[in-house]
């Protein structure tokens, strides 16, 4: 009898794996697909495989949880309930990862899975380990960025390469490399040297590499960062060190003089590759990556624009009011993570470049902004005791669902 996925998400990523299990998979199978939309609305994705509108019934019938819906608070309330009737949970979604993920991640079977930046990094990272490598660099690769896109230049591409406009404008403006950096950063011990990353320009791939390496050697703990440059590939590479015994055999295999040393794998293919961490997953083997239970870094909300006082925000994360910016959360503790702003009001007005804070937002209820909200409490309260003073974390009130 074949395993059954239970797919959560109705988009780009979902309709790739959906066709790879049907094609090549035939031990597993799409039991059903959970989507919002309508499903009498909706007749070429029923004739692909069966919706439901209902998250018990997906529960039922599967064995595992894919999510892919790409929506942090939707997830929130899909993970939680799967967690419930004890099913493991394969995502491919760094944004529910750094809003609520940290949350999940002790409670039950909970990875993010291999093909995209931060599943390749994580499988790189074990591959580099048990060769002996001390990774200091987790870096994404990234083509282009413009902090600021205009709505129609948006809703071009994202007609041109058939997805989302939301995705297309947080692929631009930087925010899903910021929160995939993060994503890496906690899953592996890494931090960053700076809010936003450093983002080193250069076509110059090994040496800008090298650069990141001695920042991450300087300071003594590995990090996450980027290099931008139209002429790269758009994968991923991790800056290490080796034993110095090593340098010589490691000059033969043509990584260089050292000390520092530059994987690439030079590919992330996303759908195409997640079935390897579901049947990962299924035979029982470790989790590649979560947000960890005690993250370090989170993603902020860096106002685009100015507003004022009242303003609704429709969408956070793929809009254009704000973008994600990474942060340390004890140097930044009162930010509200981006991927919770989504329906929230401005208690007061805000400036361009401002980060957004808890007693700026008044957010729309949800499992997820309740639970963000605990999350940051906690590891500010803990912050507060190892320092001897009382928790850091601003008043306001409690968001339950």
């Amino acid at each position: 009898m074949s395993k059954r996925i239970g797919m959560v998400g109705t988009g780009f990523i979902a309709g790739g794996v959906s066709r790879l299990v049907k094609n090549h998979h035939p031990d597993l199978s799409i039991s059903q697909t959970l989507t919002r939309r309508s499903i009498r609305l909706s007749p070429d994705l029923s004739a692909q495989h069966p919706l439901t509108n209902s998250i018990e019934e997906l529960i039922d019938n599967c064995d595992l949880v894919f999510e892919c819906s790409g929506d942090p608070v939707y997830a929130t309330e899909v993970v939680d309930a799967a967690f419930s009737a004890g099913l493991p949970v394969v995502t491919m979604n760094a944004e529910f990862h750094v809003t609520t993920g940290s949350y999940f991640a002790s409670r039950g079977h909970l990875t993010e899975a291999e093909g995209d930046q931060p599943g390749c990094l994580a499988k790189l990272r074990e591959d580099m380990l048990q060769m002996g490598f001390e990774p200091l660099v987790y870096g994404n690769m990234k083509g282009f960025m413009n902090h600021y896109p205009k709505r129609e230049e948006m809703e071009m591409w994202s007609k041109r390469q058939g997805i989302a406009h939301e995705q297309t404008t947080s692929f631009t403006d930087g925010t899903k490399l910021q929160i995939e950096q993060v994503l890496i950063g906690n899953a592996s011990g890494a931090t960053i040297v700076q809010q936003g990353m450093v983002g080193i320009e250069s076509d110059e791939t090994y040496q800008a590499a090298s650069q990141l390496g001695a920042l991450a050697d300087k300071g003594g703990r590995p990090i996450a960062d980027y290099i931008l440059s139209r002429t790269q590939v758009p994968g991923v590479f991790i800056t290490a060190k080796h034993d110095a015994i090593e340098q010589d055999s490691l000059r033969y295999y043509k990584l260089g003089d050292g000390p520092y040393y530059t994987l690439i794998r030079n590919y992330h293919l996303c759908a195409f590759e997640v079935v390897k961490t579901i049947r990962r997953t299924l035979s029982g083997g470790p989790i590649l990556l979560n947000n960890s239970v005690s993250p370090t870094l989170s993603v902020a909300a860096v106002a685009k624009v100015a507003m004022p006082k009242g303003e609704h925000i429709v969408r956070a994360t793929g809009g254009f009011l704000f973008r994600g910016e990474a942060v340390d959360i004890a140097s930044c503790p009162d930010h509200v993570p981006i991927g919770i702003l989504a329906g929230a009001r401005l208690k007061r007005s805000v400036e361009p470049k401002q980060i957004l804070t808890w007693d700026d937002v008044e957010l729309k209820p949800s499992k997820a902004a309740g639970i963000a909200s605990s999350i940051f409490q906690h590891r500010n309260a803990s912050l507060g005791a190892a320092n001897g003073v009382a928790s850091m974390w601003p008043s306001h009130p409690s968001v339950k669902s």
